[in-house]
């Protein structure tokens, strides 16, 4: 009866269900609404630093939408039944489109979202699989008018570092209309999450001047010139006992860990790692987030990435380590890594060492809280570091937290989630001697990689000492409420509230700290003399100085941990993950025989804070918390035996298939609007002694392809061409065979129109109305002829007797419009009736006309019609010179290209008439307000001249018109 019931009931979860249609009324900008709680909690006017110039960039801004309180509890039920092995849906993941067609935002909702955005001028970049966001791009100054609100500066300090930030400076709102599916907006602000790895304490760091070579951060072995241990991926191995897996070898085929970052890294270090803990060189692939900038290295977190790569591989070196980063746009961070990750499935298991006190989370965790949900019904399982800083994570976050609310009981978000596995730290109890031990192996006069004999006592990592927290994370989430899997083992508190962490695992950066190998020379010990020139250039050591590179904090646990569920995921046959594990460590952790042998009880120690008489620690954060017999809040259900784990975890049912990984590849991952693309798709099957057979499957932006594919010899091609701008997404889904699980692979494109320079196009231009001191739009058509294709640049200019009452007072915002060889382009034009409005934007008054194109480039042009054509010319030749001047390394040449740009702009200026009113002053319109009133333009009705130029040949014109009424 089972096997015909399941597919059934899969059926009924997977088939293309359609959300409800929540939007139903007109958007109107003039009845704006609210976000609740959408000011950021750290942009506080105490620390305000001024204005941030309207030109300011923004990429990759997500608007999240909300579910519905049926979507909400049909979610619930289903992850729960995802876990439960009694019912038929267990381990039966979701895709993203199923996700997007069972909990999403209806499409024709999404439309509308997505129409309003790119009227106030934004680019649209992309609209979720799942659809549970739309991203988007634009300027400081789009934000502020599409939100109602102003973008500001703050000065803040982290660890006493002054460090400058951005954030809206009041709550953002959107049209009323639009208010009932709009959750939240991210990626406004760059108050980026801080990683939880910690470099050596006071206490290492004063031996270090004792005992030569101590050293930086590195992985724990036994010291062949100081007999010190510090901890190598071998240790972790005897340990943790992860070598009774791969004896059997069991080391995390199949599986695809997923590490999130902030930083592009560099590859050489991944290698010297591996080969100094004598492990296959094997890199991880890289993935950079679309629309997050070009790939850069950024301090602090390349080092953080270099472990959580490093690590998680090392514990699962037969896994496929991606690594999925941000690039060099200031408001992207490691939650748009992780953001991504889930949306287009990447890995069965998710590695983020990053994170941030619930206090300063405020409410924006609830649109991450939809992407953690979505990660649990694909069966993606989010592991997240439980933090440093003990029982006050607030503690040393910022200086915009005040020492109450760093003193404050706190726990760290995402690690609370109830979508998420919180990793929190132990700490080694083996004594301090050096050398041979009970646990330890001698120190010869070579370094000893593995010297670590067996598992060793643990406690709760507390390494504070004065003026300086350091210990792992853990206590009550005043967020979450406490959720149905967190029960039935003694010593879980019955508050009702979500307690922190799950589990923990070493994690001291003071004793037996960590081994790591990093470019990134914030994490080199540079208080020694001679200071650390290199890292791991001989071993795991610096070829010129012998030091070390060591660390510790959660951020080494969470990708250990990561790596060990790739080991047991493929011991358990769980080819296509495990989703929420949570209740599945709960029950086990239940039954008290399983515990004694899978998990170690950490029963001596604490998180509270240890410096008495401090001004950082007082009240309720001296005494919690303390760790006990089976659950505590201060180490969760304590570490783990591997082995025992894997033994005792359940089988997935029905996974008695042998895995498989696809991928596909490209040919180019920039083509031309028309140009044909080749997907080469490749199947490989989990031991490498099969070879699948079967078809694969086709999706281009989520839409079926036909025929199906069928594979030879484990391979197959497709070829395609994108006749629209933009990002693609092409799918691979491989079907299976009697002997072969299935499994996906996506692959992103970014096509890009380039211009034909030969052709024509027509255009019409749709007629405005407004109240006065509104904004109205216009819909542009764009339709190609005799081959052209190209990106459209607009300008608009008032015509007629009472053209200039319109050019002084009201402004006009284009956005280019990319135009492909087939098939008509829409875009949009405004106007703002607003005088004031006008004067507020960029500081500039009247006949404004910013254009800023929406796929392949950005642009900004004048032009009124009123004798202000120098001002364009001034900015072409301005952009001209600083284009020819700035690629070149010459200081000189960028300062004559800055003179050339500012005298051009002052001929501009000056060559346009002078008008004065209202108390203003300004320069044909374009100066700058001084104070005064501003009045809008007279109602009636105005003609406007809509001029389309191609970017590249600007002898490819069209004109049409448009009507503007203005009504009282």
């Amino acid at each position: 009866m089972l096997s015909t019931v399941v597919p059934s009931l899969r059926a009924q979860q997977t088939e293309a269900q359609q959300p409800p249609v929540r939007l139903h009324g007109e958007v109107d900008n003039s009845q704006m609404v609210p976000i609740p709680g959408s000011l950021h909690p750290l942009a506080r006017p105490a620390n305000d630093a001024g204005r941030l110039p309207q030109g300011t960039q923004l990429r990759n801004i997500h608007l999240f939408f909300s579910r519905t309180a049926a979507q909400d509890a049909d979610l619930k039920q289903l992850i729960k039944d995802q876990q439960d092995p009694s019912t038929p849906l267990y381990h039966h993941w979701l895709t993203p489109e199923q996700y997007g067609a069972r909990f999403g935002l209806a499409d024709s909702d999404i439309a509308k979202v997505q129409q309003w955005l790119e009227q106030q001028g934004f680019s649209v970049d992309s609209v979720a699989r799942g659809k549970s966001f739309i991203a988007f791009s634009g300027t400081a100054g789009q934000v502020e008018q599409a939100f109602s609100t102003q973008m500001h500066r703050y000065n803040v300090v982290w660890r006493g570092q002054t460090e400058s930030h951005f954030a809206p400076s009041t709550a953002l709102s959107v049209p009323a209309a639009l208010a009932p599916v709009v959750l939240g907006v991210r990626d406004l602000d760059d108050f980026r999450p801080h990683s939880m790895m910690r470099h050596l304490g006071p206490q290492a760091l004063a031996a270090q001047s004792q005992t030569p070579h101590l050293g930086a951060v590195q992985p724990a072995f036994t010291s062949g010139q100081t007999g010190n241990h510090f901890l190598a991926p071998g240790d972790i191995d005897v340990i943790y006992d992860v070598n009774a897996l791969s004896k059997q070898g069991i080391t995390g085929v199949g599986q695809t860990i997923a590490v999130m970052g902030q930083s592009a890294i560099v590859l050489s270090d991944i290698e010297a790692f591996q080969t100094a803990a004598g492990l296959t060189v094997k890199d991880p692939t890289e993935t950079l987030v679309p629309n997050t900038g070009t790939a850069t290295v950024v301090s602090g977190d390349e080092g953080e990435s270099d472990l959580d790569l490093e690590w998680s591989g090392a514990m699962a070196p037969g896994a496929t380590i991606e690594f999925v980063y941000t690039g060099n746009s200031q408001n992207n961070g490691v939650f748009d890594s992780t953001i991504y990750a889930v949306d287009n499935k990447i890995g069965q298991i998710i590695s983020l060492s990053y994170g941030a006190c619930e206090f300063d989370a405020g409410t924006y965790y609830q649109t991450f809280e939809i992407t953690t949900s979505q990660a649990a019904t694909q069966g993606q399982t989010i592991l997240a570091a439980a933090g440093d800083s003990g029982s006050t994570s607030c503690y040393s976050s910022t200086s915009t937290d005040t020492l109450a609310q760093q003193e404050q009981l706190n726990v760290n978000y995402p690690a609370s989630s109830q979508y998420v596995t919180g990793v929190g730290g132990t700490e080694f109890n083996e004594g301090t001697a050096s050398g041979a031990t009970q646990y330890w192996s001698a120190n010869g006069t070579n370094d000893v990689i593995t010297s670590a004999l067996s598992y060793m006592p643990e406690v709760v990592w507390n390494d504070d000492s004065a003026g300086y927290i350091a210990a792992g994370g853990g206590g009550v989430s005043t967020i979450f409420t406490k959720p149905t899997w967190q029960t039935g083992v003694p010593g879980i508190p019955g508050d009702g509230h979500r307690d922190v962490p799950d589990l923990s695992l070493d994690s001291s950066n003071n004793h037996d700290p960590y081994l790591l190998c990093t470019s990134d020379q914030s994490n080199w010990d540079t208080q020694v003399n001679p200071p650390q020139a290199s890292s791991c250039t001989n071993g795991f050591r610096d070829s010129t100085t012998g030091l070390l590179t060591v660390a510790g904090g959660t951020s080494f646990a969470t990708p250990i941990v990561a790596g060990m569920l790739a080991d047991i995921n493929q011991k358990v046959n769980a080819t296509s993950g495990q989703g929420l594990i949570n209740p599945t460590l709960y029950q086990l952790a239940a039954n008290s025989t399983t515990y004694a042998s899978a998990f170690h009880d950490t029963i001596v120690g604490g998180n509270n804070c240890q410096v008495a008489g401090s001004s950082v620690c007082s009240g309720n954060a001296m005494t919690e918390y303390m760790s006990g017999t089976g659950y505590d809040l201060a180490s969760g259900l304590g570490s783990i035996d591997l082995n025992s784990l894997a033994m005792a975890w359940p089988t997935t049912t029905g996974s008695t298939l042998i895995g498989t990984t696809t991928t596909i590849t490209p040919s180019t991952v920039t083509p031309s609007v028309g140009q044909t693309v080749t997907f080469t798709i490749g199947v490989s099957s989990s031991t490498g002694s099969s070879i699948p057979t079967g078809t694969v499957s086709i999706s281009v932006d989520s839409v079926a392809q036909t025929p199906t594919l069928t594979l030879s010899n484990g391979a197959a091609t497709y070829q395609t061409s994108f006749i629209t701008p933009g990002a693609h997404t092409v799918e691979a889904s491989y079907s299976g065979d009697s002997t072969h699980a299935t499994s996906n692979a996506t692959a992103s494109v970014n096509a890009s129109v380039v211009s034909s320079g030969v052709g024509t196009f027509t255009m019409t231009a749709s007629n405005i109305t407004v109240v006065d001191g509104n904004r109205g739009f216009s819909t542009i058509t764009i339709t190609p002829a005799g081959g052209y294709s190209g990106n459209v640049l607009l300008n608009i200019t008032p015509t007629g007797a009472n053209a200039n009452a319109l050019a002084s007072s009201a402004c006009f915002q284009t956005t280019a419009i990319a135009v492909g060889a087939t098939g008509s382009a829409t875009g949009s034009f405004s106007v703002d009736t607003s005088a004031q409005n006008c004067i507020n934007t960029n500081g500039q008054s009247r006949g404004k006309h910013g254009v800023s194109a929406v796929k392949p480039s950005t642009q900004q042009s004048s032009n009124n019609g009123n004798g202000r054509a120098p001002i364009a010319a001034a900015t072409m030749l301005g952009g001209l010179l600083l284009a020819g001047f700035l690629g070149r390394k010459s200081r000189k040449l960028r300062g004559l290209a800055m003179v050339a740009l500012l005298v051009s702009f002052g001929w501009a200026l000056s060559g346009c008439g002078s008008s004065r009113g209202g108390g203003g002053y300004g320069y044909g319109g374009y100066g700058y307000g001084y104070g005064g009133t501003a009045s809008n333009p007279p109602t009636g009705t105005y003609t406007l001249s809509v001029t389309g130029t191609d970017s590249k040949t600007s002898s490819i014109t069209y004109t049409t018109t448009a009507t503007l009424q203005i009504n009282p």
